[in-house]
């Protein structure tokens, strides 16, 4: 008995010493964040359209649980001011600005006032901050960060707002920054070049961002949107993953550190098009583009990732058409978006089997045959073929209202456990960064 004592007493001992001497061996500051809940960078990625169908198909469609799984915390509101149904413009103001505005508007209230965004909140504390996109980078989400103007639309706008503000900026849109697309008195301006005498490296291609250095970058790498993962051999586009990398890799540098958006744009365009193959890639673009933050964020230990849908889009379903089952397998085989294979259509649509044969790996049927050749939109058509076969459902090619589910890591990550409204999201990433958010806005 008094050997087996001594024997658990050493042990107890040498357990406790190997993890004082593990603790040891952390970063000082990194214990520290951790226990007080601080955090010196944000990495603030959204899944735009994405709720928890999508979360359920993609767990299907790999097989295994997504790295997002383990970061659950909550679910997020996400209606508007005047819609229970939220756009992304407006679902982004109230998590820049901690304010509810109207479908359509940016970074400003219905009333007119302007206010301040969490980026802008950062970058006038001295961190680096960033947008990465795979839409137009002056498209909704990345402009309601980073600019304040009544109508979404006004994209040229929003890109002379951008810039200054962010250090990097990079994903679509460059039509905008050109002369051609610039009005009234802006209409001789190019932001290309005022951007590059004011510091930026400009790039426009894959190869082009791997090899950019220097403390700010615009990368625009397509006239408007980006391509579809699935369609994105056929471009030289980086991938999400690529820009979150160099992103990351240039804001770090800052002393004071950095706050990043990281939108997934193109989930939300494939719930538009009911495009099941489109969703699950670009969902695995979006999971792809979080590990390397989260890698990055559990090296580094003073940085907080908060992942949050801004709304749900498509109103998918997880099995569907009476059948009882799911069968996402379907979708490893699809090798082009939707809008891909309508385009490789022949005007009569003679060569519907061969376009299907060839980028669906799908035999179809007499009566799909039929349904694709007289559809009035043959996007519609062979997207609701392939959904069918797979089994996921969709009820809309538009919003709906339903709840979103958050995911965070890092410090002050269970500030954003449970039910919130999605304006708590701001205040909530100023508290973890200890950064001053108090400005109620100023009328333009």
């Amino acid at each position: 008995m008094s050997r087996k004592l001594t024997t658990v007493v050493l042990g107890t001992i040498l357990a406790c010493f190997s993890l004082l001497s593990f603790q040891a061996n952390q970063p000082v500051e990194a214990a520290a964040a951790a226990s007080s809940g601080k955090a010196k960078n944000v990495i603030f990625m959204i899944p735009d359209g994405f709720s928890t169908a999508f979360a359920t198909n993609y767990r299907l469609f790999k097989g295994q649980p997504s790295v997002m799984d383990s970061l659950l915390v909550g679910m997020v509101k996400t209606y508007s001011a005047d819609s229970a149904l939220t756009d992304s413009a407006a679902a982004a103001t109230a998590m820049s600005t901690g304010h509810k505005t109207n479908n359509g508007m940016i970074g400003t209230t219905p009333d007119g006032i302007r206010h301040k965004t969490i980026l802008e909140a950062a970058h006038e504390q001295g961190k680096a901050t960033g947008l990465v996109a795979t839409a137009s980078i002056t498209d909704a989400t990345p402009a309601a960060f980073s600019s304040h103007i009544f109508s979404r639309d006004e994209e040229s706008d929003i890109a002379l707002q951008q810039l200054g503000k962010a250090d990097v900026l990079l994903g679509g849109g460059k039509d905008f920054f050109l002369p051609e697309s610039m009005g009234g008195k802006q209409k001789e301006r190019n932001l290309l070049e005022e951007a590059k005498r004011s510091g930026y490296t400009i790039v426009e291609d894959r190869n082009q961002l791997q090899s950019a250095s220097g403390g700010k970058i615009l990368g625009l790498f397509a006239g408007r949107d980006m391509a579809p993962e699935l369609d994105r051999r056929h471009t030289n586009e980086p991938s999400l993953k690529d820009m979150t990398a160099k992103a990351i890799d240039t804001l770090r540098k800052d002393k004071d550190g950095f706050f990043l958006l990281v939108e997934g744009s193109q989930i939300d365009s494939a719930g538009h098009y009911n495009d099941a193959a489109w969703a699950m890639k670009d969902t695995q673009a979006f999971e792809e583009a979080v590990a390397l933050a989260l890698d990055f964020a559990k090296k580094d230990g003073n940085t907080l990732i908060v992942i949050v849908g801004d709304h749900d889009t498509g109103g998918m379903s997880v099995g569907g058409y009476g059948q009882i089952g799911a069968k996402l397998d379907v979708l490893h085989q699809v090798k082009a978006s939707g809008i891909f294979m309508a385009d490789r259509l022949k005007s009569d649509r003679s060569n519907v089997k061969e376009v299907l044969k060839t980028y669906a790996n799908i035999d179809v049927t007499a009566a799909e045959e039929a349904k694709i050749k007289s559809a009035k939109d043959a996007v519609q058509a062979i997207n609701g073929v392939i959904s069918e076969r797979a089994l996921v459902g969709w009820i809309t090619y538009l919003h709906t209202g339903v709840d979103v589910q958050m995911y965070a890591f890092g410090p002050g990550s269970d500030l954003f456990r449970g039910l919130h409204n999605n304006t708590e999201l701001p205040h909530l990433v100023a508290q973890v960064l200890n950064i001053d958010f108090g400005n109620d806005g100023h009328k333009k």
